[in-house]
């Protein structure tokens, strides 16, 4: 079997989408997610200019070598760009081997290590009362893991709260937007909204919250110590991890649990942050850090260090990168949790998948392969649409992490 053809398809039902479908000479097909959330068309570029002519004639089969291949043989490695592309081809060539094996990938990842992947959903809303009943909603789905966002008194806008649709999307227009920000105003009221959680929902529903980079060490430690007495299961990117020593800080302060990595690319991006025990969660994806082969990678090591998952996924992935996480997530086993937001129905259409929701948890579906594909002339319909994720400045206009 050898690969005769891979197209990169750009499309929008909803949001950008960067899908590669890799074609055989046996009629066997595969797709993998590309997807780069506000700079999709370099890595649409990346992919049609420089790999893609690469893969023809190719083996699919030998999945580690073409990793090895587009990883070693590009020569300027690692980053965003590179490693979605790269991952865009291997979750392809694991969805093919699937296929061909007639089994669902997590089976031949070593088989399931549990029944079902345990999800958690995004409950967010302008102000604590208002953000009570979203949790609710979930909490009557079945949801048994939630990720709380509030607006912040004082602040116009704040990450993660929607403003009333029922999709959040931060890419938001053309040029970025600027948002306003005061790390003071955040650290006053976030305990306070896991305070009324607590109060209305109990101990045992397990509570998230995103900082999104935006402390400094000892403000996350700050806020982990005032939302110890909540239990919550973690708090994500409390710092910018350019500087992994700053995690040793926030672990001499804290026993709040901390999780990161949704925007790391490579095992060498979180090393530091797992040998160290500087973290309890790694969130890592499919699409950012090269595909099922490399995230494999990352969590085998995660495991020997007592570190579980808790891969991104929010709406940015699409639902081919989805598929692939849950088998992922159903297979190792140190797995903690899977952020789920759901897609668009439009994105559900051009995206037809055989996972599933069912009592908090995700299933991956029993289909040969990855149990998800693309519907190539529905795609067609909804063209690219410029959109970027905004930025951030302090009060006093000085930029700051978004």
């Amino acid at each position: 079997m050898r690969i005769t053809q891979a197209r990169v398809i750009v499309t929008c039902p909803g949001r950008n989408f960067v899908t590669l479908k890799i074609v055989t000479d046996e009629g066997v097909t595969g797709v993998g997610d590309a997807t780069l959330n506000g700079r999709e068309l370099a890595v649409a570029a990346y992919l049609t200019e420089h790999v893609v002519p690469a893969l023809i004639g190719r083996d699919p089969a030998r999945i580690e070598d073409t990793w090895q291949y587009l990883y070693k043989g590009a020569y300027w490695r690692r980053g965003p760009v590179t490693m979605s592309a790269i991952a865009a081809v291997d979750t392809a060539l694991w969805d093919i081997k699937g296929k061909v094996a007639g089994l669902p990938v997590y089976q031949l990842l070593g088989g399931r290590s549990r029944e079902g992947v345990t999800v958690y959903g995004h409950a967010n809303a302008p102000d604590t009362e208002s953000v009570l009943s979203e949790i609710s909603a979930y909490v009557d789905r079945g949801y048994r893991a939630v990720r709380v966002q509030t607006g912040i008194p004082g602040l116009e806008s704040t990450y993660g709260v929607s403003g009333g649709t029922a999709f959040y999307e931060p890419a938001d227009a053309a040029v970025p937007t600027e948002n306003v920000w005061s790390t003071a105003h955040y650290l006053e009221h976030v305990p306070s909204v896991f305070a009324r959680v607590r109060e209305e929902f109990g101990p045992t529903l397990k509570l998230l919250h995103d900082v999104h980079h935006r402390l400094t060490p000892i403000e996350a430690a700050r806020l982990g110590r005032s939302l110890e007495p909540y239990a919550l299961t973690w708090i994500e990117d409390p710092v910018p991890a350019e500087l992994p020593e700053g995690f040793r800080l926030i672990r001499q302060h804290t026993t709040t649990p901390i999780a990161v990595g949704e925007v790391f690319n490579t095992i060498w991006d979180c090393q530091q942050l797992i040998t160290e025990q500087l973290i309890d969660y790694i969130r890592t994806t499919v699409v950012h850090a090269g595909g099922i082969t490399h995230l494999r990678r990352i969590f085998d090591l995660a495991a020997l260090y007592h570190v579980r998952s808790g891969s991104h996924g929010a709406t940015d992935l699409s639902p081919v990168c989805m598929a692939a996480a849950l088998h992922v997530d159903l297979a190792i086993p140190n797995f903690g949790l899977q952020e789920y937001m759901r897609h668009t129905d439009e994105t559900d259409g051009v995206f037809p998948h055989s996972y599933h929701f069912a009592d908090g948890y995700l299933h991956p579906g029993e289909e040969p392969g990855l149990g998800v594909d693309i519907d190539e002339e529905l795609a067609g319909r909804y063209p690219y649409r410029p959109a970027s994720l905004p930025v951030n400045r302090l009060r006093d206009g000085t930029m700051h992490s978004w």
